[in-house]
């Protein structure tokens, strides 16, 4: 296959948003992406994602796609004559109704987020169960949901009936199969944060999964120039290479058609055209909203969390237009406008993806999680000048009573203590091995604070090689370890922890902790992020919200599924 020797990546079609986002003349809006070359069986089966379609509503299995190497079967026809509307019509048929194309969608599209991942973090980044191969269902059954679902390996999309009659696929929406692409990534990379915890940690899977959807269409350039050439239809500027700055202020591209989550699905399951299932970004600022009962739920404690950082990128892109400067008319260059928002965009998306290795592997909140970005940032890019990222960041997060972590003045995180030894530490094993590391946290358990009678253990070393935007590379080992510790809740004072009213003294409670180290190019540790079984102050929270909502009651089921929360979404 001497091609294929040649090259690294290949390009497919796919739908850019959803059928719903469509041209001037009825055309479903695709674009090309570029995916991992690999040799691939019928289905598309690869070495990561594998394409198995059959629908258990109706008990249809269908024929495994063949894919080519060396075409693009859907991709947009470049007609020799001026193309007719049956044309366009013929065209929008393949993409909605072949099986074929559904499943090179949820392919490219699961490939894609998997390869940016493992760009940003700079390795090869694993599922978290047992198997190197994640199932892609495009059809699973008939219902208005799609959901990650780890005892399958699987990721499944739903489909139903439109009010028209007409089926709506949740496979050909690129976010939301880019949203359940990042909720098993994100499993693999920190398996606790499925665990019982805080709104935040469960509101983190929700939000941080929209974050990953919606910048990573952002920073496809053809589609951002197609859909901000609609928002000024009305009013064209009469050189189509510039754009009037009255349509680049935040308040006009808030109303980005590409802003919303499953906006199909929206329209079709609400009645309301154009209606998103979610538009965080129009979330405002208040401080008041994160105290709310409502924001309790995950999908709106998880849109807290979107609403900072979108608009933390539309503040840095209308901010970086600004200093390019206009025409004396009020026009900006179109071309430059666009290359500027993809960047930014995938900038931001870069930086969501890195700060997990930053963040602690248990009881995650999202001031963990603010302290995480701007550090991560900050190794590998520390001049921040240009853009100033961190700065805006931090100040759309405090916008809505987020603050940092940590207290240093910057809100990084702060070097570990002095002191630590690493006399019996050998310096190879420290890169791989998780016993070294383990043994590594014993030798320095009293200067790490961790508790000596919780069972703790390493459950992963992962070393990375980052590449800045100046090239410049980090060479970094990343290592979590949990701890947990089960005891009855009449001994929760003894750890400075109070005990839910109402509960009873003999009632067996776990209580989890972590941390996350991040070793330099020479295995010295450079970060410690945790959050200690002995923050009574966290623990207290935790135990209060669980309590309240009923986890600890016999036959609860604490962990509820990915699939149950997003049907009560979609309902």
């Amino acid at each position: 296959m001497a091609e294929a020797g040649l090259a690294h990546t290949r390009k497919l079609t796919i739908i850019a948003q959803d059928p719903g986002l469509r041209d001037e003349k009825d055309q479903i809006l695709t674009t090309e992406v570029e995916v991992p070359l690999e040799e691939l069986e019928p289905g598309p089966r690869g070495y990561r994602a594998y394409v198995i379609d059959y629908d258990v509503s109706t008990r249809t299995f269908y024929r495994p796609f063949e894919l080519s190497p060396f075409r693009d079967p859907y991709k947009k026809p470049s007609f020799e004559q001026q193309p007719t509307a049956e044309d366009f019509k013929e065209y929008n048929d393949r993409l909605l109704n072949e099986p074929g194309f559904h499943a090179q969608n949820v392919y490219a599209i699961v490939m894609r987020i998997l390869s940016r991942f493992e760009y940003a973090l700079g390795r090869r980044v694993r599922w978290s169960f047992d198997g190197h191969q994640l199932v892609i269902a495009p059809h699973a059954f008939a219902d208005a949901n799609a959901f990650y679902s780890k005892e399958e390996r699987a990721l499944m999309f739903g489909y139903f009936r439109g009010r028209l009659g007409t089926p709506i696929f949740s496979c050909l929406a690129h976010d939301v199969i880019a949203h359940e692409t990042t909720h098993a990534l994100l499993d693999g990379l920190r398996q606790r944060y499925t665990d019982p915890s805080s709104p935040e940690q469960a509101g983190f899977h929700e939000g941080f999964a929209d974050i990953i959807a919606l910048l990573s269409i952002f920073s496809l350039k053809d589609v951002v120039s197609t859909v901000l050439r609609w928002t000024e239809a009305s009013d064209p500027a009469p050189d189509r290479s510039l754009i009037h700055a009255k349509y680049l202020r935040a308040d006009r591209l808030k109303d980005f058609a590409l802003l919303g989550l499953a906006k199909q699905m929206g329209t079709e399951l609400s009645g309301v055209r154009g209606q998103a299932l979610r538009r965080s970004v129009d979330l405002p600022s208040d401080p008041r909203l994160i105290k709310q009962s409502e924001y309790e739920e995950p999908h709106k404690r998880g849109e807290i969390l979107v609403a900072a950082v979108l608009n933390a990128f539309l503040h840095i892109w209308v901010k970086r237009l600004n200093q390019l400067g206009q025409t004396s008319e009020g026009y900006y260059g179109f071309d430059r406008v666009i290359e500027e928002g993809a960047a930014i965009a995938d900038y931001l998306l870069t930086m969501c993806i890195r700060a997990i290795d930053y963040s602690p592997p248990a009881d995650l909140q999202f001031c963990d999680f603010l302290s995480a970005i701007l550090t991560a940032d900050f190794e590998i890019h520390p001049d921040d000048s240009k853009y100033e990222f961190r700065k805006v960041l931090l100040d759309r997060f405090r916008a809505y009573t987020i603050e940092p972590t940590s207290k240093a003045e910057d809100a990084m995180w702060e070097p570990p203590n002095v002191g630590l030894t690493y006399a019996h530490s050998h310096f190879e094993n420290l890169q791989r091995d998780p016993d070294e590391v383990f043994r590594f946290i014993w030798q320095n358990r009293n200067l790490l604070g961790v508790h000596e009678d919780a069972y703790t253990r390493v459950i992963s070393v992962r070393p990375c090689l980052r590449v800045g935007p100046d090239g410049f590379a980090l060479r970094e080992t990343v290592s979590e370890y949990v701890q947990m510790i089960d005891l009855r809740a009449r001994e929760l004072a003894d750890l400075g922890i109070q005990k839910p009213e109402g509960m009873d003294d003999g009632l067996l409670i776990r209580l989890y902790g972590g941390g996350t180290l991040i070793f330099d190019e020479y295995c010295r540790l450079k970060y410690h992020v945790r959050n200690k079984i002995r923050n009574a102050e966290r623990q207290t929270q935790r135990l209060k919200y669980l309590w309240r909502f009923g986890f600890f009651q016999e036959g609860a089921d604490a962990q509820r599924s990915f699939a149950d929360m997003h049907r009560m979404r979609f309902m």
